[in-house]
């Protein structure tokens, strides 16, 4: 008790009673005193707080007529009978406040003497709300301490533990009672506890929460494995502000962190796999798509990858002993160009010795995981011995077969190095899947490049034939593959006539490829075959519209066909659906033919072909071409014909040097189309 007050007019300061320290803090408790007749003597400022009276203004009155509700008078009288005869009560009784209302308090009331020595009694209440919010407090903060999953504990400002919950003696693997006393360090030093301690001091010097700092590494709970727990801090203070220390949360988030990893890895599978459509098979060229299938394993997933081909399945017409069982490397990546692996480059090949990985797996045609034991089992060429000092290096590796339309076609091997964790369930998936697309393209490619130079060698063989000697005419051609598509069904021709006459002949096959170099063969042979029978231009047209029908609905063909007669001087021409033919002149003038183009060949409109007569003197130059001369995407069909015209006014220079000159005027870079030209000049 601090001070007291008389019930004199002037106060006595030992008749009040002040705050009682740290238990006031926790609890508010009214303290008054009684003397023998009932009259209050001693009033504490909490009872003040707590009833509204003040000590000038209920010192010396009847305590039970200010407090006492009239209802429990007689209950009061009983009271204070027991208690000036020596009894001490205990209970829960209403206290009128000041304003009139009633405040319940748990009331202890003892005999105590008065100022005169008499038997009086001194009151301690407490407001009942205030004990059952405390008692609440009390046994909620025990549920949480010892019910909570969250691991709790209390620490003093030496930060050393006071406090700690069963769920945090779990995680830590040490008893509780092994905490108190002790600092973080000294608990579990396997976790990054020094800067956790570090942390932990700001919060004491700032007086401000942190929250979620990570603490990760082993404990005796789970010394195999790391965890990481999510640890909060906050200042634990009196209600004046006094810091006593800190408390501490903790959460074991390492199953979420594993599942958030998983999350990434998945969204990284993702869009890996969204990526490989669209970086592998960016062309038909086979050894750019296996290049982008390394690129796109190589480093992520991979340290490194090799894609290797069958050289039967490269080169399927030569399949015989000498290709078979054998791989050529077509691309791949190694971590270190200065290592060893260096020699291991593009276009080697090398055969499948008897028992290893590569003639299991493409045996077979199933996935093979090699782990640092198996990885040697990847040599395959006995000059590299060198290599196995890099193998020692990996610690796992995967060797995938390239599988398209049934066909096993080659083999894939990724590997990783030893620093690096082996190649799990789910990246097994990712490389089997990304093996498989390349395997698709990659056999896309093949089947193009077969069929391309299919094409090509059945073109040429068609095209390339020595132009014969004709009279009357000087000739020369070429023939230009689309550097960017495949081979059409562009070509052109001479045929000896009877009587002295030329036939020339210049025609275009819809469509590219192999199929489309057939039907251009086919109607060649039928050109040849008709012209030796000395049938018309027009009548050719015609035939040839019949054959072009019987190959087939979709077939479709342009054509021009001039039979050239030295003894007249003059040319007569059809042409079906083709670009018209050009004129030059000796004088330098450049003209097109005029009539109309009749439909191209296929159509079955039999009745629209017309035939044109020209005069061709002496000097005169007739120019018969394909329209992927005079055609491309950057500029018109008139600008183009507009650019031929150009070329021809030199018509006098020879030939070769011409047509040179043509095909450099009109044609980029990289042709876009087939390209098909025939030069006749008349001789003097």
């Amino acid at each position: 008790m601090d001070t007291y007050q008389s019930t004199s007019e002037v106060p006595d300061p030992a008749a009040a009673v002040g705050y009682a320290g740290v238990l006031r803090e926790l609890l508010p408790i009214a303290l008054w005193r009684e003397d023998a007749e009932g009259r209050v003597v001693e009033w504490s400022l909490a009872a003040q707080d707590l009833l509204g009276h003040r000590p000038e203004d209920i010192l010396g009155r009847p305590g039970t007529a200010v407090l006492v509700p009239d209802a429990n008078r007689e209950l009061a009288e009983d009271l204070t009978r027991r208690v000036q005869a020596g009894e001490t009560v205990v209970g829960t009784l209403p206290v009128r406040h000041r304003d009139g209302h009633q405040v319940p308090m748990e009331m202890w009331i003892v005999p105590a003497a008065d100022p005169q020595g008499r038997t009086g009694a001194m009151l301690i209440a407490v407001e009942t709300s205030e004990v059952l919010h405390m008692r609440d407090s009390l046994a909620a903060l025990q549920s949480l301490f010892t019910q909570s999953p969250i691991g709790l504990a209390t620490l003093g400002p030496d930060l050393r533990f006071l406090r700690v919950n069963d769920a945090l003696a779990r995680m830590n693997g040490v008893p509780a009672a092994e905490h108190l006393g002790r600092r973080l360090t000294e608990v579990v030093p396997g976790v990054n506890a020094a800067a956790l301690e570090a942390t932990m001091r700001k919060v004491l010097e700032c007086g401000s929460a942190v929250v979620d700092v990570r603490r990760t590494g082993r404990t005796p709970a789970d010394p195999e494995h790391d965890r990481t727990w999510s640890c909060s801090y906050a200042p634990l203070l009196d209600g004046s502000g006094r810091r006593l220390g800190l408390i501490a949360s903790l959460i074991d988030i390492t199953e979420g962190q594993r599942a958030q990893l998983e999350a990434e890895r998945a969204r990284t599978r993702f869009d890996l796999l969204a990526e490989a459509g669209t970086r592998i098979g960016t062309t038909l060229d086979l050894r750019q798509t296996a290049q982008e299938i390394v690129d796109l394993l190589v480093p992520e997933l991979a340290d490194s990858a090799d894609v290797q081909l069958l050289e039967a399945v490269l080169e399927p017409d030569e399949a015989g002993a000498s290709t078979h069982g054998v791989l050529r490397r077509l691309a791949a990546a190694f971590p270190d160009p200065f290592a060893p692996t260096s020699r291991l480059k593009a276009g080697q090949t090398f055969r499948i010795p008897a028992g290893t990985a590569y003639e299991q797996v493409i045996k077979d045609g199933v996935p093979m995981n090699l782990y640092s034991a198996d990885v040697p089992a990847l040599i395959t060429d006995p000059r590299a011995d060198a290599l196995r000092a890099y193998l020692a290096t990996l610690g796992s590796a995967r060797m995938v077969p390239l599988v398209a339309r049934g066909k096993v076609l080659g083999a894939v091997a990724v590997t990783r190095l030893r620093g690096r964790e082996p190649f799990d369930a789910q990246d097994c998936v990712l490389v089997d899947e990304l093996v498989a697309r390349a395997a698709l393209n990659i056999d896309n490619a093949r089947m193009y490049t077969t069929q391309r130079q299919a094409a090509l060698t059945l073109q040429r063989s068609l095209t390339n034939s020595a132009l014969p000697e004709v009279p009357g005419l000087e000739l020369t051609g070429r023939y230009l593959p689309a550097s960017d598509h495949d081979v059409g069904g562009d070509w052109f021709d001479v045929i000896q006539l009877p009587r002295g006459r030329t036939g020339l002949v210049i025609g275009d096959v819809m469509g590219h490829g192999i199929h489309a170099a057939a039907v251009m063969g086919q109607l060649r042979t039928a050109v040849r075959t008709l012209a030796r029978q000395d049938v018309p231009p027009v009548r050719m047209m015609r035939a040839l519209d019949e054959v072009v029908a019987d190959l087939g609905e979709d077939e479709m063909a342009t054509c021009v066909y001039a039979v050239h007669d030295p003894a007249t001087g003059s040319c007569v021409i059809a042409r079906a659906g083709h670009p018209p033919p050009a004129v030059a002149g000796a004088d330098g003038s450049v003209t097109f033919l005029q009539g109309p183009p009749g439909p191209p060949l296929g159509t079955g409109r039999r009745d629209d072909w017309r035939a044109e007569e020209l005069p061709l003197p002496p000097g005169s130059l007739l120019a018969l071409y394909t329209d992927g001369l005079i055609e491309c995407r950057d500029r018109d069909l008139d600008e183009g014909m507009e650019r031929l015209a150009r070329a021809l006014r030199q018509a006098s220079r020879p030939l070769e040097e011409l047509v040179e000159e043509i095909l450099d005027q009109l044609l980029p870079s990289a042709a876009q189309d087939d390209v098909a030209v025939l030069l006749a000049r008349t001789r003097s």
